[in-house]
């Protein structure tokens, strides 16, 4: 008997923001497996009902899991002549469906619920993005989250680093120097995300990629931290202004923009031309320097 069980897992996948691809029988000429109408769920590791087995099945399997490799979004139709094309003995005609379901949702963790926090919060949920937001501060929440936002109050926010998904984006901004270097570390560890920004000032930056240096961290693991962050164009200091910088440059990122050189590159500093290409000593959510280099505490210094 087959368990046509799809309904709850799709609930459930959609609850644990996992990304399926639902194969559909459209239409049934002959001898078929299933009948039109009939669903499975392919993941990147499990298959949730059947379309009835066989080549067929495998074959629909492996195109919906390169759909997934690729995070196709468009739905795609299928013709299989279960003869000819499959090599299977049943002689009928099946046409199958291949839809997409949460591709486009993208993994962002937010570490610090401090003002700027606050601001981008409200902006990167109405994105295509669905949100981790941590902090060890129960009482910095707002009381209400808006939708796609998971709140996580942790007494170890460096060590939720590993648990988190592969290919996230990472925003370290919270109210303590030292836990954003430690959560530095972890992520770079990590070596999986496909976004990690640092805020602060290029002066902290600086004092982050000597302390990594020291470390043994190389200069590739190094770049892979942008600070400062968010879009130059967009200054100010008010937190909605930031956060919108912010948000701004973790649209260019997902659109597949180049993002801006915040760094001297590799060859100008080979070269013995660094200058030339050295930003500024400035922030550019901060361009005069002068608020803290953290989301908050002003007065916080580096150990």
């Amino acid at each position: 008997m087959f368990k046509d069980n799809w309904i709850q897992a799709l609930a459930q996948l959609e609850k644990d923001h996992e990304s399926c691809v639902m194969v559909t029988v459209l239409e049934d000429k002959g001898s078929v497996p299933r009948d039109a109408g009939t669903k499975m769920l392919v993941t990147k590791d499990r298959i949730i009902a059947t379309i009835g087995g066989g080549h067929l099945e495998h074959v629909a399997t492996k195109m919906a899991r390169e759909m997934l490799d690729s995070s196709e979004q468009a739905l795609k139709v299928e013709r299989f002549n279960l003869g000819a094309r499959l090599g299977q003995c049943c002689g009928g005609m099946a046409t199958l469906s291949f839809e997409p379901i949460g591709t486009a949702q993208r993994h962002l963790v937010v570490f610090g619920a401090g003002h700027v926090a606050k601001a981008l919060i409200h902006i990167v949920a109405t994105l295509p993005f669905h949100i981790t937001w941590i902090d060890e501060r129960d009482g910095e929440f707002p009381d209400t989250l808006p939708h796609g936002v998971t709140k996580v109050i942790s007494d170890d926010p460096v060590g939720e680093v590993r648990h988190l998904p592969a290919n996230s984006y990472f925003l370290v901004m919270t109210h303590n120097h030292q836990l954003d270097f430690e959560l530095a570390k972890a992520i770079i560890d990590k070596n999986d995300s496909v976004y990690f920004g640092l805020i602060g000032s290029l002066t902290k930056r600086k004092k982050f990629d000597f302390r990594l240096s020291q470390r043994g961290y190389n200069q590739d693991q190094i770049d892979s931290m942008i600070c400062p962050i968010g879009i130059g164009a967009v200054t100010g200091k008010h937190p909605a202004e930031i956060a919108v910088s912010v948000a701004g440059e973790l649209i260019a990122h997902y659109q597949g923009q180049g993002l801006e050189q915040k760094r001297p590159t590799h060859r100008a500093s080979k070269v013995g031309n660094a200058s030339a290409h050295q930003p500024k000593e400035h922030n550019i959510l901060d361009p005069d320097n002068r608020i803290a280099p953290n989301d908050e505490t002003p007065h916080q210094h580096i150990a």
